[in-house]
């Protein structure tokens, strides 16, 4: 079983919402990306995401782009996440990883080689943001044989029609994207979203996680009551951006707005 799946499994056993924190891996500097993540893990984190720098994030706002750049500068490579992961795992076996990027970095290296290199390398699953289901039939199947999870996104702007093909394509989770707009944009509506998601939980099993304007606990917490699992990007991303010349004390920083989040899910309701 794919460690997503098992995760998501005894998260509902426990009547309990994924926290799922998304940072770009190499920023400031390679070196930093495992001990940030096992850092997550320790404030509560259920799934990484772990960002694949890109020259041209389209989808991203200026937080998380100004990360690509920096990590970019630093001489991160797809690559190097491969030997991130593998380190990971050798203390952490149990928390899942999933790749997040676009697509040209995996075009380069080879969808075959890709999905082997990332498997080995103790990867859960892959998010390719410019790679549609109608695109990704030669890359979702050689992943599956990999047992890594083809993840894809929802917009509030899909039609029913084109969500059905998503959420037949995708495995681990969907992503649900909160807001029009780019990462880290605007301040979400916890009602809003629950109106988006009880039509696409007609669709699939699939547990339905909410990213996109997730700033604080209580939007956290309010998005847990209606989500499966609560994405949050650009409050850490922040956080390791305003720490670039003290990287030692990012670790703290990220547990401090992830341990908060994590808390304000928990409570009681």
């Amino acid at each position: 079983m794919n460690r997503i799946d098992q995760r998501f499994g005894e998260l509902k056993q426990q009547g309990r919402r994924a926290l799922i924190p998304f940072i770009t891996a190499g920023d400031p500097a390679p070196d930093y990306t495992v001990g940030f993540m096992h850092a997550l893990v320790e404030a509560g984190a259920d799934v990484i995401e772990l960002g694949v720098p890109f020259s041209d994030p389209m989808a991203d706002g200026p937080v998380i782009q100004q990360a690509c750049e920096r990590a970019l500068k630093a001489g991160t490579r797809l690559v190097d996440l491969f030997d991130m992961v593998a380190e990971f795992r050798r203390t952490d076996s149990v928390t899942p990883v999933v790749l997040m990027g676009y697509l040209n970095p995996v075009e380069r290296i080879g969808y075959r080689a890709f999905a082997e290199q990332a498997a080995q390398a103790g990867v859960d699953g892959v998010l390719s943001v410019d790679m549609p289901p109608e695109e990704a039939d030669e890359l979702a199947p050689l992943l599956k044989q990999n047992n890594v999870a083809a993840i894809f996104l929802v917009a509030p702007t899909t039609s029913r029609e084109r969500a059905e093909t998503i959420c037949a394509s995708g495995d681990g989770y969907l992503y649900y994207v909160s807001l029009k707009g780019v990462t880290g944009s605007a301040t979400l509506n916890a009602d809003d979203v629950a109106e988006h998601l009880a039509p696409l939980r007609e669709l699939t099993d699939l547990p339905l996680c909410v990213g996109f304007g997730i700033r604080d606990g209580a939007t956290a917490a309010n998005v847990a009551r209606v989500a499966d699992g609560v994405i949050v990007g650009s409050a850490l991303v922040n956080r390791i951006a305003d720490n670039t010349a003290t990287p030692e004390a990012i670790p703290g920083e990220l547990k401090q707005v992830l341990g908060d989040m994590r808390r304000a899910m928990d409570a009681p309701r």
